[in-house]
């Protein structure tokens, strides 16, 4: 499966390295353009190209770009297509945004505004990338961490759960993409080690 990476922040190569590791064709891009990344190639394995062209490469894509940058994700590209959406909302980077700060929507939730086109699923958010990379266990472990996903389509969040199981962690869909409020920021499930049981009851004890 080819993954296209929209943002080569922390997120985006740590999700680039890991995919490459687990014998996924990757193209990462940035707003600088493909000179700024020359080194990844060696770094983690992957190509590099513009944000179109990484969007038009993958058979999915991964939106690892602020929130507050939004407005730059390839619409037309990205149509059609499965977009695992990292996105967390910090106001103090963001700025502040009305909807969110009256908990009328989610991140997740703008983000498919956005890409009206695309079938967005939630993922990768909730996980420092320190522990997405150094956490992954074998299936069957005792010690095996679970991440959540949410979205609306079946076959994106499939798509989601594979890619996390492949990197070591047991896998929490949370329902569907309204309900992704429940592993962002300020949440018991937002970057805690959890097993699948504790984060399953995690997610149920949020609240907004």
């Amino acid at each position: 499966m080819k993954i296209g990476i929209i943002g080569a922040g922390v997120v985006g190569r740590t999700v680039g390295k890991l995919a490459v590791k687990a014998g996924h064709p990757v193209m990462v891009s940035n707003s600088r353009g493909p000179r700024s990344l020359f080194s990844l190639r060696v770094e983690i394995g992957s190509e590099i190209g513009t944000a179109d062209e990484a969007a038009a490469f993958g058979d999915i894509a991964l939106l690892a770009i602020p929130l507050f940058a939004l407005a730059e994700a390839p619409v037309g590209a990205l149509a059609g297509k499965v977009v695992l959406d990292a996105n967390n909302y910090y106001w103090e980077r963001d700025g502040r945004i009305a909807e969110l700060d009256r908990k009328e929507t989610t991140t997740s939730e703008l983000v498919a505004q956005r890409l009206p086109n695309s079938r967005i699923v939630k993922a990768f958010n909730a996980v420092r990338m320190t522990d997405l990379e150094t956490d992954g266990r074998p299936v069957g472990s005792l010690e095996r961490r679970a991440l959540p996903i949410a979205g609306d389509d079946p076959e994106g969040k499939a798509i989601a759960a594979e890619l996390v199981e492949a990197f070591g962690f047991d896998v929490v869909d949370a329902g569907p993409l309204s309900e992704g409020w429940r592993f962002e920021r300020d949440t018991p499930a937002y970057c805690a080690r959890l097993r699948k049981a504790e984060l399953v009851a995690a997610l149920a004890s949020a609240t907004r």
